[in-house]
């Protein structure tokens, strides 16, 4: 009975309370190689681990790691590298306390329109693009006055579907040769999951049994940056992938929440659906393709102009084809996040997930030269967006608190940069993510553990006014030299009478002075800089991609900012609050940015030093880098105004000279 209730408690994450009931059931257990018996000590070893018994741990883990049950040895192995790895984050000097979950597995939630609706999004996407191709199939077929282009046409169709086709049911024994190849991904089984993660196992198990699936292939990455992937082409034959770093860096319910999140992804078809939503924008573009050949061709000027009519309302399809599974890709994770949040009724569980696995993704880039190529290279597949790692886990990574980490969600659900450039993330925003599954704890009655309450109403005391002020500014900011150019034209035209070079002379002097306009406002005056911290900027609700924030950040070099580019020019800056990316630019242009790399950036990686440059926030945050001195008195200038100035001055010059001189 005490084992039984034990268990219970400590699946529950009751974890003070199942203790004393493992630890009876172990002292009156009499056969210590019995199933139950080992059982009970790797419960025990993890609750000890929950509620930071760090010394009872490790002396049940070093007992465990001498057991000859090989699960159990793998166990206790994976156990202690998360025992000696760094503490997590603390709040006022105490370990930061996890917030409840429901008290069974299965839980009713509502959505509440977050996310959308999956069979709509499903359906219309789908269905506008068969609307699309068919349409652009018809204008083809009727308006080109010629037999070639057609069969050309339905040739090139017809192999894209083959080859779709043949690609959908063979990619998961590519993408298995793949992952062997670049990751040494481990097959494993359900029991083998069970000694790393048993609610994960448990999860697996109850889904599948649930939805009449078969098991997925269950895979393994060697690798401590934390993530998880699913990919096949039918629910039964779908493979679900998991790093190593997800087992050291989650704790056991975050992790489970993790395999339900992807489990969802197979039980709602999501591979099949964006399988064949691709095929039809691959099949918008090849009709643009054909249609713009075929309008630059010789012939019949009527059917010229069809073909680039065609060519053109294609592109606008395929563009609109592109959005629309973009968009698809977002809604199928809101959707993953509520199966997940349902099943295991723990959607306090995956909210710590995502923002542990950016911290996982911080702590892990800071301890290595080159990015992870396993992170870069799964960015579509994953659960999590690398490229926001850096500003949730770097808050995560100073402190657990609340009211930090939710500082840096401000961007994400209140800033319009972050819709817009959301529009080209096959991801939701991480902060609107927590906030859906804040929504779902706060039904089943559990407090949640990030204080989504107070951000959404610190965010409604932003000032309006200048967030989206500052946004639209940036918009026109972004097309300074064509508005400088066009601006030019007319008054060119205008004054032309006087003298008929101005009407070149004019439009050169406007595009020079929109180039010099939006230097100015990108890179404004460094001399303005002060030091700060690299929380301090990421948490800054106001912050633009375009409008640079002149800032000075003193820490330590601690890597390339290129994965897998052994000569990359760009740098990682680590300071006590986090790491941010150094972007460095040569006046000498890609050459320049390549015998940098190739030349000096190897000697400053673990140097100190100190940088100034303009900060920019997007979904990713980096520094356009000024200079940087090291701590042995080595200087490094950048110079991202240089050719803006090159080219607007040169331009204006070569104006004046044009109505002056010629």
């Amino acid at each position: 009975m005490s084992l039984e209730s034990g268990l219970n408690a400590a699946k529950q994450g009751n974890h003070q309370e199942a203790i004393p009931k493992l630890e009876e059931f172990c002292r009156n257990c009499a056969d210590h190689n019995s199933s139950a018996y080992l059982t009970a000590q790797m419960w025990l070893l993890r609750s000890y681990e929950a509620t930071k018994e760090v010394e009872k741990a490790r002396v049940l883990c070093n007992q465990l790691m001498q057991s000859e049950n090989a699960q159990v040895n793998s166990f206790a192995q994976q156990m202690f590298q998360k025992l000696e790895k760094p503490q997590e984050p603390q709040q006022n000097g105490n370990i930061y306390e996890k917030a409840g979950r429901a008290a069974t597995s299965r839980v009713s939630l509502a959505m509440g329109g977050i996310g959308g609706n999956l069979a709509l999004a499903s359906g219309v996407t789908i269905a506008l693009l068969l609307g699309m191709v068919f349409a652009l199939g018809l204008s083809l077929v009727f308006i080109i006055d010629s037999d070639d282009p057609v069969t050309g046409l339905g040739i090139a169709i017809a192999f894209t579907l083959i080859f779709n086709i043949a690609a959908f049911f063979l990619s998961p024994f590519l993408m298995d040769l793949t992952q062997n190849w670049l990751y040494k991904t481990r097959w494993v089984d359900v029991n083998q999951i069970d000694s790393l993660s048993p609610e994960s196992a448990e999860v697996i198990r109850q889904v599948c049994q649930q939805k009449n699936l078969k098991t997925p292939r269950l895979g393994i990455i060697d690798d401590q940056n934390p993530t998880a992937f699913t990919y096949g082409s039918l629910p039964n034959s779908a493979r679900l992938v998991v790093s190593q770093g997800l087992f050291t860096y989650l704790d056991d319910d975050e992790v489970a929440t993790v395999y339900a999140h992807e489990l969802g992804h197979i039980v709602h078809w999501d591979f099949a659906v964006m399988t064949v939503a691709s095929t039809l924008v691959q099949i918008c573009y090849l009709v643009y393709t054909t249609a713009r050949r075929l309008g630059r061709g010789s012939g019949n000027s009527k059917a010229k102009n069809a073909a680039q009519t065609a060519s053109l309302v294609a592109y606008i399809f395929y563009f609109i084809g592109t959005y629309l599974l973009l968009y698809l890709s977002r809604t199928r994770e809101y959707f993953a996040d509520h199966f997940a949040a349902e099943t295991t009724g723990n959607p306090n569980g995956l909210a710590r997930a995502l923002v542990k696995i950016a911290y996982g993704i911080v702590e892990e880039g800071s301890k290595n030269k080159e990015p992870s190529k396993l992170i870069e290279g799964t960015r579509a597949l994953g659960i999590y967006d690398h490229k926001a790692a850096s500003s949730t886990g770097t808050a995560y990574r100073v402190a657990a608190d609340t009211q930090k980490v939710g500082r840096v969600f401000l961007w994400d659900m209140f800033n319009p940069w972050g819709w817009w450039m959301e529009l080209s993330s096959t991801h939701p925003l991480t902060g609107k993510r927590v906030r859906a599954l804040s929504t779902y704890a706060e039904q089943i009655g559990v407090d949640t553990d990030f204080d989504m309450g107070r951000v959404i109403g610190e965010g409604k005391s932003l000032n309006k006014g200048k967030l989206y002020g500052n946004f639209f500014a940036d918009l026109v900011l972004y097309s300074a030299q064509t508005i400088g150019l066009f601006a030019g034209l007319i008054i060119g035209f205008f004054l032309s009478p006087t003298n008929s070079m101005l009407i070149i002379a004019c439009p050169l002097i406007g595009f020079g002075v929109g180039i010099l306009i939006k230097a100015f406002i990108m890179y404004p005056s460094y001399g303005k800089a002060v030091d700060t911290d690299v929380l301090t900027l990421m948490s800054d609700p106001y912050a633009s991609p375009l409008r640079g924030k002149p800032a000075k950040l003193a820490g330590k070099l601690i890597g390339r900012g290129d994965a897998g580019y052994k000569f990359g020019s760009d740098l990682k800056i680590q300071d006590p609050s986090g790491m941010l990316f150094l972007r460095y630019a040569s006046r000498f242009g890609p050459i320049g940015n390549f015998l940098f790399g190739m030349k000096r950036v190897e000697s400053l990686i673990g140097s100190q030093v100190g940088s100034t440059g303009w900060f920019r926030r997007g979904i990713a945050p980096w520094m356009d880098l000024i200079d940087l001195e090291s701590e042995n008195g080595t200087i490094v200038k950048s110079y991202h105004r240089f050719w803006s100035f090159v080219l607007g001055g040169g331009l204006i010059i070569a104006g004046i000279v044009v109505a002056i001189v010629i």
